[in-house]
């Protein structure tokens, strides 16, 4: 009888939490694609779009993130904090993972992120169908349906993925501009991916390229990361630039979250150009808003600062001769002239934007 009972309560239970809706994501779609490339497999797209897109006619950059199936809710979270706080700009997430009856997405990373065969896993080596996979038929759905910026891509993976990311970085150079790898598995098929590099090195690329690379603190591999970091500072690359970072008190799996976070921080890094005082002076007086706010910019020690009573001020980093942020917030400012005079300035703030006129 009380056997029944426990059923019974167990019955009633599952059959309540049932009523509730699952939790969706907001923004966010799902598309499908067969490919050609990769032998008729089907990859579902997890996409995410910003806020704006419905309402704007730009095209934004693409972070293109492997291994969707676990972490497309991470990067969404990742993606609206460093936005909020101004870090990055409004992007487009696609995220790949693979679709079909009951994928089995362990043997199939190793299939698509690997670029050579091991003996332990005989689907290996497809690396190079996946990317072909995603030059000439990913980048082409995404590009013809979607606001895609096809000069600004990035790609972003972990373990496999992160070998992936710097795979392509060496061998197919012209897809991305921008590669975050989390844990890379490195030492892949004997560290095979130092082949890769050398020829990389020898063709001196000039394409431009921001790297984002860790690992955990507590991984073995360890010294080997640490070796291949010293590797590629060594080369001295003109026009690829590489950050690294051994996440303390981290393990492997637990590398993506910093190393996405921080990875787009620095790829989507802007300048902090030195102004002279005779551009910053232009710039320095002070400016109402169309809804009464005045505020005051000054020159202070060859830094230009806005104060928007004398207790609250930021201080402003310049991007260009006219377009300035600060990193305090999400913050950017436009100057704007009238007959070479500046006369005030555009400010975008998070879902916000005024305008400035200057008043002396």
């Amino acid at each position: 009888m009380k056997k029944l009972a426990a059923i019974f309560i167990i019955t009633i239970a599952v059959q309540s939490h049932a009523q509730y809706p699952k939790v969706d994501i907001p923004g966010s779609e799902i598309r499908k694609i067969t490919s050609s490339s990769v032998s008729g497999q089907e990859y579902e797209l997890q996409i995410l779009l910003p806020a704006g897109y419905a309402v704007s006619a730009k095209k934004y950059p693409v972070v293109y993130l492997m291994d969707s199936q676990w972490d497309f809710p991470l990067v969404k979270s990742i993606y609206g904090q460093q936005y909020f706080d101004g870090f990055i700009p409004e992007l487009i997430v696609v995220g790949v993972t693979w679709g079909g009856v009951n994928p089995n997405p362990d043997s199939l990373r190793a299939r698509d992120y690997t670029p050579t065969t091991e003996s332990r896993l005989p689907q290996s080596g497809g690396a190079d169908k996946f990317l072909s996979f995603m030059k000439t038929e990913l980048f082409p759905f995404i590009e013809s349906r979607y606001k895609a910026d096809s000069k600004n891509r990035i790609l972003m993976g972990c373990s496999l993925g992160g070998l992936l990311t710097l795979y392509t970085l060496f061998t197919h150079t012209d897809m991305f501009n921008g590669y975050v790898a989390a844990s890379p598995a490195f030492g892949w098929d004997k560290e095979i991916i130092y082949q890769y590099e050398k020829n990389f090195y020898e063709k001196k690329s000039m394409l431009p390229a921001r790297v984002y690379m860790t690992i955990g603190g507590v991984e073995r591999s360890v010294p080997g990361f640490e070796k291949l970091v010293k590797f590629l500072a060594d080369r001295n690359y003109s026009t690829v630039h590489i950050k690294s970072k051994v996440l303390e008190n981290t393990g492997h799996s637990g590398t993506k979250s910093e190393t996405y976070n921080r990875g787009l921080q620095y790829v989507f890094e802007r300048p902090m150009l030195k102004m002279p005082d005779a551009v910053l002076n232009k710039y320095t007086g002070s400016y109402e808003g169309a809804n009464g706010t005045k505020i005051e910019l000054k020159n202070e020690n060859n830094q230009l600062v806005i104060y928007f009573n004398p207790n609250y001020k930021y201080v402003l980093y310049a991007a260009s001769e006219s377009w300035f942020y600060s990193t305090n917030e999400f913050f950017n400012m436009h100057f704007t002239t009238d007959n070479g005079k500046v006369d005030g300035f555009g400010l975008d703030r998070y879902l916000n934007t005024q305008s400035f006129k200057k008043t002396n």
